[in-house]
C-alpha cells in the first residue's frame, strides 16, 4: 500500500481533500497501487504507458476482499476494466460497474496527476 499526505482544497462552495499517492513513475504501465485514501483502501491504476490514471474501489464485493489493485487491466470494448484476481469480474475504470452484474457498482474516485504526482479526492 502506497504511503499518503492529504491536503484540502476549495473548488466553488465545495471542500475537496486530495491525497498525494505516489509519483505517477512509481506505477508500471498497465498495473495499479492501492493507497489508504481519507481510511478507504482504494485501488489507483495507471492505464497504458501515458498518464492516464484511474481509481476505484480496492474492495472487490464478490470475493469479500480487498484485492483489485492486483487485477489485470484492459478494455472490453472502448471501456478501460480491471478484472478481479478472484472471480475474473470486470470493473469498469471509469465509472465502477461491474460488466458481469448491472446491479454491483463500486466506488470510484477523482484523479489526477500534479507535477507528476498521483493524486486521489475521497
Amino acid at each position: 500500500m502506497s504511503t499518503t499526505t492529504s491536503h484540502t482544497e476549495q473548488q466553488g462552495n465545495t471542500m475537496t481533500t486530495w491525497t498525494n499517492v505516489c509519483s505517477l513513475a512509481d506505477i508500471n504501465p498497465d498495473t495499479g497501487v492501492c493507497a489508504l485514501v481519507n481510511g478507504k483502501q482504494v485501488a489507483v491504476f495507471r492505464y497504458g504507458e501515458g498518464e492516464q490514471v484511474y481509481a476505484i474501489s480496492n474492495f472487490d464485493p464478490f470475493g469479500n476482499a480487498n484485492v483489485l489493485s492486483r487485477g489485470i487491466l484492459g478494455s472490453i470494448g472502448d471501456r478501460p476494466v480491471v478484472a478481479s484476481p478472484l472471480y475474473k469480474q470486470h470493473f469498469d475504470l471509469t465509472t465502477g460497474e461491474c460488466l458481469e452484474d448491472a446491479d454491483v457498482k463500486i466506488p470510484n474516485y477523482p484523479v489526477t496527476i500534479e507535477n507528476g504526482v498521483v493524486k486521489v479526492a475521497g
